[in-house]
């Protein structure tokens, strides 16, 4: 472990760094304030060169020293021409074409929004999106996002689960800053160790990602950009406290040390210690739970030598006790006095980036990302012990450059992961070291006015899934003024870590069998599938205001799949899939600025998810057919020193939903076929006082609704009948809090 640690520390620490000159565009308007203008137009004059400012009005544009005078375009604002001598970064505010006196301009970006330009339908979360809810850690940070589906993983542990396109987060690639980062060890509790103010902003890909970041994503990629020091507030204060008993802090410093050194701290704590029990079963609604996660972040930037560099060194300690409520610990752990569960993680990481553009050839560069983690977590519930331990390694070295012209652009790269595994299943010890090295080769073509397009393939060589190649394809087409079409495929492989992705079963007295032992993971095979999808987005006005309605149809198919199959209420048992699985993911979203500073979000999904288990084909367990999902918010006119209300409401309807079969129980246990229909309705108020303090209230399903007996054989839990694995919506009930945010720019 030491010589790893000691060979990773002196890895060169590089990351691809735009080849090319940055700078934002805002609005000028006479009260400084800054308003990003998405969209604007950017290229340089008298060549073809061009590009479109991204949700903060940012953009990066190839540049080369012959490129003299760039332009810069938005509809209803005057086009301005400037002169640049250098590739420093810029930033530029356009005015109004129509501009008079004691008149004061107020504009409003989206807080999330889907490109019209990228090939990729990817949707960009903005820190402001972020904020309509308390978003704690990243789980919680999809509230108000329709095309993730979050829910908790059992009445247990506490621990949320995300979807996209009905599949579990183990088929989504979550990467920090595109370096994977919640997988393997990780993968159940992992969302919940990145706290929520970390995050700067979230990027969403549906369907195959880039061949870039690796082989494992199927249903999409989730990145996550975290706060950058010479962008963060010098001083960032976060205190948060809810009527479930959970109390948090957060505090961000960051120092400019000089002209290129950054630093920031960014520390995260939070803790519960009451217990509730609401619906008088004996067990608590919400473990309790300790957090300290602290991470040091620096950032070196010399943009006139080329150099972008950034490192990141982070411990986390966290644990959580659930069970009955006298459950005690001390005297009770492994005895059947009480129910109980534990589950104590510490994890430490370093990861990195790093990256050289040759100042006279700003189209090509070359860059290394890197990571290692050690991931150890010790845990029981019940009688069932498990424990892992997990060290990781990830590398990544791309070259980017253009054929020709900026129109047609490649990446290409060799990729290392290595990553050991040592698990403590009941009395059954697991162990097994995989190691890949891939490379990789992406081609993109973008005209910007009406063709993206992005092919790329990657050979992997995996010594224990031997040697394969990934395709992806993504297609965006704009047939008319303010649409993008859209079409994508590829492929994802995977190996399943079954029981690190699935501790959920380990709250019952199922017993766990693997079937099919030939394969190379737990006797199992890896997960293949192929992804399929199609999108339009459609931009209008509407009462003369703007809107738009996006419609997207992803398939997904597995030529193999590990069934966890929970039809069998003695028994887990896992299999390679014989027969189809698929899901079919049907989403109608409509966004429409109802009126100045009101924006209404409202969607519709469909679901059809089956797959063949011994027992036949079946539909997904627990994941509703149908989903109405609605989120309205609103905010007054910022005053002279920034004062500000907002207010935020976020509604979800879903569907009925399958129950895992329960017909061989005895009566008493038995469970009808499908879950009744529910409801929930989150709303939060934010008062702005000044760009240094606000406050915000808010409240989680304000109707109140609470499954009955979301427990089976609650009161005799060391029975063969115990389990917590059927929940289907909140346990607590309403749930109300508030905090306050303090920071200094």
């Amino acid at each position: 472990m030491k010589h790893i640690i000691f060979i990773f520390l002196i890895t060169p620490m590089l990351v691809f760094a735009q080849a090319e000159l940055k700078g934002v565009v805002l609005e000028a308007n006479n009260s400084n304030e800054i308003i990003p203008l998405p969209g604007a137009n950017i290229f340089w004059l008298d060549t073809t060169v061009g590009i479109s400012t991204d949700i903060d009005g940012a953009f990066s544009i190839p540049y080369k020293k012959e490129y003299k005078k760039l332009i810069i375009s938005y509809v209803g604002f005057s086009t301005d021409t400037l002169d640049i001598a250098n590739s420093n970064v810029i930033q530029h505010r356009l005015r109004p074409l129509a501009t008079l006196d004691e008149v004061v301009l107020n504009g409003k970006i989206k807080a999330s929004a889907t490109s019209y330009f990228e090939a990729k339908n990817i949707i960009n979360i903005s820190s402001e999106e972020l904020l309509k809810a308390a978003c704690c850690n990243l789980a919680e940070s999809f509230e108000t996002n329709p095309s993730i589906d979050v829910n908790f993983a059992d009445a247990v542990s506490g621990s949320k689960q995300i979807k996209m396109l009905g599949l579990t987060s183990p088929y989504i690639l979550i990467a920090t800053e595109n370096i994977p980062s919640i997988r393997g060890a990780s993968q159940a509790y992992g969302l919940s160790f990145i706290p929520g103010t970390w995050v700067e902003s979230i990027q969403i890909t549906k369907g195959a990602g880039s061949v870039v970041n690796g082989f494992e994503s199927i249903a999409g990629q989730i990145n996550a950009e975290l706060q950058k020091p010479t962008k963060d507030n010098r001083l960032f204060f976060n205190t948060y406290v809810s009527a479930n008993g959970r109390i948090e802090l957060n505090t961000h410093i960051n120092t400019n040390l000089n002209e290129k050194w950054s630093s920031g701290l960014y520390i995260h704590g939070d803790m519960r210690d009451k217990k509730f029990d609401k619906n008088d079963d004996s067990f608590l609604d919400m473990p309790l739970q300790k957090q300290i996660n602290v991470m040091n972040r620096w950032q070196y930037t010399d943009l006139e030598n080329g150099f972008v560099s950034f490192l990141n060194i982070r411990i986390l300690n966290d644990q959580k006790q659930a069970g009955q409520l006298n459950f005690n610990p001390n005297t009770d752990k492994f005895t059947t006095n009480s129910w109980g569960s534990e589950i104590d993680t510490e994890r430490f990481e370093i990861s990195g980036k790093l990256g050289y553009v040759n100042p006279d050839i700003p189209y090509h560069s070359l860059g290394v990302q890197f990571a290692f983690s050690n991931h150890n977590q010790e845990s029981y519930f019940g009688l069932n012990n498990y424990d892992i331990e997990h060290q990781s390694i990830y590398s990544n070295i791309i070259y980017n450059s253009i054929i020709g012209d900026s129109r047609h652009k490649v990446k290409t790269g060799v990729s290392f992961t290595y990553d050991n595994y040592d698990e403590q299943v009941l009395d059954n010890d697991y162990k097994r070291t995989e190691r890949s090295f891939g490379a990789f080769f992406e081609y993109t073509f973008d005209n910007i006015d009406d063709l993206n397009l992005t092919a790329g393939v990657r050979v992997d060589s995996h010594n224990l899934l031997g040697t394969f190649i990934t395709p992806r394809f993504h297609l965006r087409y704009t047939p008319w003024e303010r649409s993008a079409l859209r079409a994508s495929f590829g492929r994802g492989k995977r190996s399943a870590n079954i029981f690190a992705e699935n501790q959920n079963m380990f709250a019952s007295s199922r017993t766990f069998n693997i079937r099919n032992v030939s394969g190379p993971v737990y006797g199992l095979e890896p997960e293949i599938a192929w992804n399929y999808g199609v999108s339009f987005l459609q931009g209008f006005n509407l009462f003369d205001r703007k809107a738009d309605v996006l419609i997207d149809y992803y398939r997904t198919n597995f030529n193999n799949q590990i069934v966890v199959d929970f039809e069998n209420s003695q028994e887990v048992n896992f299999y390679n899939l014989k027969g189809k699985s698929y899901s079919n993911s049907v989403q109608i979203e409509l966004n429409y600025n109802v009126f100045e500073r009101f924006d209404l979000r409202a969607a519709y999904k469909f679901y059809d998810i089956k797959t063949q288990y011994e027992s036949g084909e079946l539909e997904k367990p627990l994941t509703p057919r149908h989903r109405i999902f609605t989120n309205i918010s609103y905010s007054t006119l910022k005053t002279v020193n920034n004062s500000q209300w907002k207010f935020d409401t976020t509604f979800n309807w879903l569907g009925k939903q399958r129950f895992y079969s329960t017909q061989a129980s005895p009566l008493l246990y038995q469970l009808p076929n499908y879950t009744p229909t529910l409801s929930t309705l989150n709303a939060q108020i934010t008062k702005v006082f000044s760009n240094k303090f606000e406050v915000y209230l808010g409240g989680e399903n304000l109707t109140n609704v609470k499954q009955s007996n979301p427990i089976i054989s609650a009161d005799n839990p060391f029975s063969s009948n115990f389990d917590a694995n059927f929940v289907y919506g909140p346990i607590f009930g309403s749930m109300y809090y508030t905090g306050i945010r303090f920071k200094i720019n």
